[in-house]
């Protein structure tokens, strides 16, 4: 994918309509397009270089994910994040996470325990040392990899079509822990739990780390 948003899209080896979905979401993440923006299907189709269709399907999809508001006969424009939203998803996530978890544990090898634990002592190191994004970038991974030793058809599709309101809920996000030695004690106590393959464990300290205990 170009690095310009609005670069023509180039359809070969992809589904037109999941790079035009991709393109609008991307840009919206990055404020290309700003909140409250208007957005008209003829405009971004010029812009992408295609037809009207997949840009208003990929309207219609991001609508459902909430980064697109329709006023029928109004308007199409780009949502405006409100903070109980954000609260909301990210409560979400956290608890959706806690089931990803609790599945991977208990199904995982030995080798993917192995790589988990590795991915989440990037995490611990960046805890450690109070950088905020790279726990934020670790977490990702981590999480990414748990998401698919899983294996399960549903969590997958949740967070496929979720990525990009999940990835916005997570803008300007803080731990909830804001000691560094009292967070990365948290974490510790959340690998001890994966290392055990305590399912019970990973789900509680997972929520204690986040502030839902």
């Amino acid at each position: 994918m170009s690095t310009d948003a609005f670069a023509p899209v180039d359809p070969r080896g992809a589904v037109l309509g999941d790079e035009v979905y991709a393109r609008i979401g991307e840009a919206i993440l990055d404020g290309t397009l700003q909140p409250g923006e208007h957005l008209r299907d003829h405009e971004l189709a010029r812009r992408l270089g295609v037809s009207r269709t997949p840009v208003r399907e990929a309207l219609q999809r991001l609508e459902r994910t909430g980064l697109v508001e329709v006023a029928p006969n109004r308007y199409t424009r780009v949502s405006i994040p409100h903070p109980k939203l954000l609260s909301d998803t990210h409560v979400f996530l956290v608890h959706l996470m806690g089931n990803v978890s609790r599945l991977a544990v208990g199904r995982c090898s030995d080798d993917e325990l192995a790589q988990i634990l590795e991915n989440l002592d990037a995490v611990i190191e960046a805890s450690a040392r109070d950088d905020k994004l790279a726990i934020l970038d670790a977490s990702a991974v981590l999480f990414a990899h748990l998401t698919h030793v899983a294996d399960n058809a549903a969590f997958l599709r949740v967070m496929r079509e979720g990525e990009l309101a999940i990835r916005r809920s997570l803008a300007g996000w803080r731990p909830a822990i804001e000691s560094p030695v009292g967070r990365t004690e948290a974490y510790r106590v959340f690998r001890a739990a994966i290392a055990a393959r305590d399912a019970d464990g990973v789900e509680r300290s997972l929520r204690a780390l986040h502030g839902l205990e």
